[in-house]
């Protein structure tokens, strides 16, 4: 019985090719295994460049119907991780700016509105929005809705060694438990009423600190939103507004 040596397809014909022929043959031989192993390649890349790129979000802050310039976002922004010693390659502050609040439909802005109120509440949804810089509309809007915490106890907790510090600048605010406005859409004979309560939702920015500085002509409030899991680092922002230069 007579036996032939084994030889693997195609291997001697590979062994006579040399330089652009040989990559060819490969190629057109194995094209499918070698865009497979590149594409898995790619995501195993991807994937690890993302993880060990991302950076760890310390806080989330909302401008409402206050407008920053280049300077003071870079201080609102960059400065605070400055101030806490936090590496701006592994951390950051998320800071969302342009949103707008009004109930005049006069307000040229108006449209703006609704486009506002989805951002803001997908966001305290998903809990991405701890503090908010605003001025006196909106400040009556987040305070009503009952989204704002009641800062005089935050900042009791996180910071009992400044509270009696930032006692001035408190300021109080009313929500809205329940009210019977489905009830007049019904019956048009009926006068409002509201069952509310008031405590300290905010405080003042615009008397001191890095807000002062800014020069805005009308008040700033500042409140923190009450589902925020950030409150340590909420206080800490406080800290830093109001903090002298």
């Amino acid at each position: 019985m007579n036996f032939r040596k084994y030889t693997p397809p195609h291997g001697g014909c590979l062994s006579r090719l040399h330089g652009k022929q040989k990559i060819q043959y490969i190629w057109d031989y194995y094209k499918l295994p070698i865009v497979i192993c590149l594409i898995f390649i790619y995501i195993i890349g991807y994937t690890l460049y993302g993880h060990f790129s991302e950076k760890d979000t310390l806080l989330y802050t909302g401008l409402v119907n206050v407008s920053a310039g280049g300077q003071l976002t870079d201080e609102l922004n960059g400065g605070f991780l400055d101030f806490l010693g936090a590496s701006p390659s592994k951390t950051e502050l998320k800071l969302y700016a342009g949103l707008y609040l009004t109930d005049n439909p006069d307000d040229p802005n108006h449209e703006y509105t609704y486009a506002s109120r989805i951002k803001i509440i997908a966001s305290i949804d998903d809990e991405q929005l701890d503090v908010v810089l605003m001025d006196k509309e909106a400040f009556d809007a987040f305070s009503q809705s009952g989204y704002l915490c009641n800062i005089e106890n935050l900042l009791h907790e996180a910071k009992p060694e400044a509270a009696a510090e930032w006692k001035p600048y408190l300021t109080t605010n009313t929500v809205i438990l329940e009210d019977n406005t489905e009830d007049m859409m019904l019956d048009e004979s009926l006068s409002y009423q509201a069952v509310t309560e008031e405590f300290p939702m905010g405080l003042l920015l615009s008397q001191k600190g890095l807000i002062k500085e800014a020069g805005f002509e009308d008040d700033v409030y500042l409140g923190v939103i009450k589902n925020s899991p950030r409150m340590d680092m909420a206080a800490e922002y406080i800290e830093y507004l109001y903090s002298e230069k």
